[in-house]
């Protein structure tokens, strides 16, 4: 792998202060998609700018309050990813915003450069889509925070995924890079999460490869706290190693006007899809809903 490629793997590793994972524009070498991830002790709070970016305030852990532009809206989160959805909030750019938290937690921050100013809301856990994908060993859940028809937004795009263990998703491999009918241009960040066994901690597997043109080459373990870019180019499988549920965050937004997802399958395994039958989910998925865990042992 090379050392330009090297550095869209585990991105999320350089902290600032609360911030365990900070991805820029900047940092990322490219246009729109952000996130970092606040960590607050019990009783923590930090007030944060959103400069030229709207942002969402989503749960991983813990809940808390979000101060802003005269808004107080309380986020009752969740314990962690792999226990339910949660609600989240939604803050223009421009905007100085205070996260507080009683009992500590982590809060994902995703952000997308922008031009319109929104208003602050709130989105309810009970209104996010959770939408069963796949079938057999390419079965996962998606819950659809963030997208053009689940709630609005001027850029940014936000969902995530949870895997069950021994499970593939983001397959067939696909990619959003080109400008043309049936495809935009997203940059995408992928930020993971690993539910723990008895021994310890969890681990999978992500790709992304590129077109001949536009050459990029990954195949990454991932664990907790670990991000993938994916600036171009084909990404899947996420693969959730056998034992292991497997969650991540998707954050996408680019240049084209039209604020949508459209996805382009590689033409060598878009065959998969029609194998699919949805008769033969794997009971495991959904994992979680807004009530809380779907699974028995969840």
């Amino acid at each position: 792998m090379s050392a330009d490629v090297e550095l869209h793997v585990k991105a999320g590793r350089s902290a600032d202060g609360p911030f365990p994972t900070v991805i820029t524009p900047e940092s990322a070498g490219w246009g729109f998609s952000g996130l970092r991830v606040l960590e607050l002790p019990p009783g923590g709070s930090h007030t944060i700018t959103t400069g030229d970016a709207e942002h969402l305030v989503l749960p991983l852990s813990g809940g808390c309050r979000v101060e802003c532009d005269g808004e107080s809206l309380e986020l009752v989160g969740r314990r962690c990813v792999f226990t339910r959805v949660t609600d989240f909030a939604y803050l223009p750019r421009d905007a100085e915003a205070v996260i507080s938290s009683r009992d500590g937690g982590r809060f994902a921050l995703p952000s997308a450069r922008c031009e319109r100013r929104l208003p602050v809301r709130y989105g309810a856990a009970e209104d996010v889509p959770v939408e069963p994908r796949g079938s057999g060993d390419c079965s996962r859940q998606v819950s659809n925070y963030c997208l053009p028809d689940t709630f609005p937004a001027d850029r940014l795009l936000v969902c995530e995924v949870l895997t069950p263990g021994g499970n593939w998703s983001s397959y067939p491999p696909h990619k959003h890079d080109e400008a043309r009918e049936g495809e935009s241009r997203l940059e995408e960040i992928y930020y993971f999460e690993v539910a723990g066994g008895p021994a310890g901690p969890g681990f999978g597997y992500q790709r992304v490869y590129g077109t001949p043109d536009r050459p990029i080459d990954v195949l990454a373990e991932v664990r907790s706290g670990d991000v993938v870019l994916i600036p171009h180019g084909w990404h899947g499988p996420s693969m959730a190693a056998p034992g292991y549920d497997l969650y991540y965050l998707n954050v996408m937004a680019g240049p084209d006007p039209e604020r949508a997802w459209l996805i382009c399958d590689d033409p060598a395994h878009a065959w998969v899809r029609s194998t699919w039958d949805p008769a033969a989910l794997d009971p495991r998925v959904p994992l979680t809903s807004a009530a809380g865990p779907t699974r028995k042992d969840g």
